[in-house]
């Protein structure tokens, strides 16, 4: 039977020192007892606790840290198989293949470099150069890894089933902390020899989840306790059915040999669409890293959002912080927008009205981060929390007039905010597309300042 978390608590210290990063000891056991944590955080820990509680405290999945510094990536530590039962923590990692032998190899590492977006207010970005050798060649190959760095910035997986070449890339960038990758089963032992001597984490492919399970002991027995599992290699059906053994295993059965993160490659041979397809099916169930080949922003800009999107933590909308934004250059005669602090809602209606050209103010309210249509269904966008709003807000004494632009959405509130405000209501578009329109030649309520 699992151990509770006052179980695990009788056996801490008690101390409440903060040392493993939790407030207090209870909070430290919740966290053991959830999977959330290792013993190992809590400095103090007694050997009778140490051998209690060892193996129990362990998380179903292992979190591996790829990289070092400010460019580590953490994969794994997951607890739920889906999403609304909790939440997932480590976003899948993204990596674009490099190979050794391509002529535009450093135009491509370039590229990848600069495959980095903003989506409501968050940065997103590619996270990984996977590395492919093909020449046999050490030096030449651990130069490749030396450049590649310097040209991306990124972590590597370095893809190689020569151990010469795995080895001498790892003399040049091995501080990094880069992923190996030999795509081969056999010499487990020596791959695992070198990653516990560069402190590197290992990917193991055994072709099949069985093997691979077996291939994880010996890795682990030899040395190396980072591991990364392969899932699959043959078609996108495979890869999801190994990716959710592995998961189920893990999580449900608590197979310690499959309690690692995974990684997936996509078909290089497939077209840009089938292999973007593919990606976004392997970030959702359950790789902890992708590696393919897409580098056009098109196609790496929407995965990077679905990704987003599903590492968000569905019971805690993104918000921004409900208060009044200046947009663009505004004065005493600018427009004033409402609208929720929802992220989405509030960058998409700031761009609209940036792209407009036009200075004005945005008036942000708390809806607990919903958008316009959901918060005035549930009551938290209504007259009284813009009148509210409008009041803390001080746009009063930064205005010459007294004109809200409403959603067109909730037009229906307009009477009850004229009411309940003083402020005089203009409907403005259902979406936010039609604001630059509107500004330019619908508003009533001011001159605006065009700033074109």
């Amino acid at each position: 039977m699992a151990l509770t978390g006052l179980d695990i608590y009788k056996l801490l210290p008690k101390t409440n020192c903060g040392d493993c990063g939790s407030p207090t000891c209870l909070a430290f056991a919740m966290k053991l007892a959830s999977k959330q944590a290792e013993l190992q955080s809590c400095p103090h820990a007694s050997e009778e606790a140490t051998a209690a509680l060892g193996a129990a405290s362990q998380p179903p999945i292992r979190l591996v840290t790829i990289g070092a510094g400010d460019n580590r990536v953490e994969i794994g530590n997951e607890t739920v198989l889906f999403r609304h039962q909790e939440t997932f923590y480590h976003q899948t990692a993204l990596a674009v293949r490099v190979r050794e032998d391509d002529p535009e190899r450093e135009a491509r590492l370039e590229k990848i470099a600069g495959l980095r977006f903003t989506r409501v207010g968050e940065e997103i970005a590619v996270d990984l150069a996977a590395l492919e050798e093909e020449s046999g060649d050490p030096e030449k190959f651990a130069a490749f890894a030396l450049r590649a760095g310097e040209l991306s910035g990124l972590p590597a997986v370095l893809i190689s089933s020569s151990l010469p070449c795995l080895g001498a890339a790892l003399e040049k960038i091995g501080k990094s902390r880069p992923l190996i990758c030999p795509r081969s089963p056999e010499k487990i032992e020596d791959f695992a020899a070198l990653a516990r001597e560069h402190s590197c984490p290992l990917a193991v492919d055994g072709g099949s989840v069985e093997k691979t399970a077996e291939l994880s002991l010996r890795a682990r027995e030899a040395g190396a306790e980072d591991l990364v599992l392969l899932a699959g290699s043959g078609s996108l059906k495979e890869k999801l059915a190994d990716l959710t053994v592995i998961r189920r295993q893990a999580l449900r059965k608590q197979f310690r040999p499959l309690g690692y993160p995974t990684i997936a490659f996509t078909n290089p041979d497939a077209d840009p669409e089938a292999q973007a397809l593919e990606a976004a099916v392997l970030i959702a169930k359950y790789a902890g890293v992708v590696v393919t080949d897409l580098i056009r922003p098109e196609y790496i800009l929407p995965l990077l959002t679905v990704r987003q999107n599903i590492y968000t933590d569905p019971q805690k909308p993104i918000q921004v912080e409900p208060k009044l934004y200046p947009v663009g250059t505004p004065d005493r005669n600018s427009p004033l927008l409402v609208t929720t602090n929802f992220s989405l809602t509030y960058f998409t209606v700031e761009g609209e009205i940036e792209a407009s050209r036009i200075g004005a103010y945005l008036l942000v309210v708390d809806t607990e981060g919903t958008s316009v249509l959901t918060a005035w269904a549930a009551d938290k966008f209504n007259a009284a929390s813009i009148s509210r709003a409008l009041n803390d807000s001080g746009a009063a004494d930064l205005l010459d007039h007294r004109n809200l632009i409403l959603p067109g959405y909730v037009a229906v509130l307009s009477g009850k905010v004229e009411e309940e405000s003083g402020w005089t209501v203009e409907v403005g578009p259902r979406e936010a597309s039609g604001i630059p329109k509107f500004l330019k030649t619908a508003y009533r309520g001011g001159t605006g300042k065009d700033q074109s």
